[in-house]
């Protein structure tokens, strides 16, 4: 048996699904983004143009074990957001459960719930949320909704019975207490707290390395330092709805958890 380390999308999901290539949100920091211009699939002045894989949209499936996520390369924006409804019917349809990821524009999100009540119990919602200050979203994320969109977002889900919970990965500002305190009431699950993860890097790779965005990032990695993170997480071990993603487990000791496979 060999193991690897589960991280990122592994955590919570084993399986990833994704109908659009692009995002018109063009998050400063986006993974999707980076990996995206490495396979020169796309460039970091044509990321934020959505385009349709239409052969996605013809996919069927089956009842299979296991959570789907989706999406996890792009978002659910008012551009497309008739096929990606189509699209998560589809994977709902024979009955598989799926974790529902993005930055929430309330038009997306109060449509999802009102035409796909039959599927409630099947679906989790995990909406991003980095930080209460929509200035600082505004700079890291140029093309997503605000705060307080994203809140109204995570009420609704809330008020119509979904389940629901939160990712504040990446961590934005230091102001994670006021986060979680405004976000919990309306959660049924988790809120899963992290930090940037290879943030040098992916901004080079995006295009987004100006000297503004890097001081902003130097700024905010030296404010999540070790023993920031140590004294966030003595405040929040023993609370049940918090999750820590890998970037924290490293810095306060966890142990990571290990997918094992077979030998190949």
């Amino acid at each position: 048996m060999n193991e690897k380390t589960v991280f990122g999308t592994q955590e919570w999901a084993k399986y990833n699904e994704n109908c659009i290539s692009g995002c018109t949100h063009d998050c400063k920091y986006c993974y999707a983004k980076s990996i995206a211009i490495r396979m020169k699939r796309k460039t970091p002045d044509n990321w934020n143009i959505e385009n349709i894989k239409n052969n996605k949209l013809a996919k069927s499936f089956r009842k299979r074990s296991g959570t789907f996520m989706f999406p996890t390369a792009h978002d659910i924006t008012p551009n497309h957001l008739d096929e990606c409804l189509s699209f998560l019917e589809n994977i709902l349809r024979p009955g598989n459960e799926v974790l529902v990821v993005s930055k929430p524009h309330l038009e997306c999100i109060s449509k999802i719930c009102d035409l796909l009540p039959q599927y409630k119990h099947h679906i989790l919602f995990r909406f991003t949320i980095g930080s209460t200050d929509s200035a600082v979203i505004k700079f890291w994320e140029p093309g997503a909704p605000d705060f307080d969109e994203r809140l109204a977002a995570l009420k609704y889900a809330f008020d119509m019975g979904y389940k629901t919970s939160v990712s504040c990965e990446p961590m934005l500002d230091e102001n994670i207490d006021e986060l979680i305190f405004k976000v919990s009431p309306y959660v049924t699950d988790s809120i899963w707290l992290g930090k940037m993860n290879y943030p040098g890097a992916r901004l080079a790779l995006n295009g987004t390395n100006d000297d503004a965005t890097l001081s902003t990032m130097n700024e905010l990695m030296s404010i999540q330092s070790d023993g920031w993170i140590m004294k966030l997480y003595s405040r929040y071990k023993d609370n049940r709805q918090i999750k820590w993603k890998e970037s924290i487990k490293k810095a306060v000791g966890l142990e990571i958890p290990m997918e094992k496979g077979l030998d190949v």
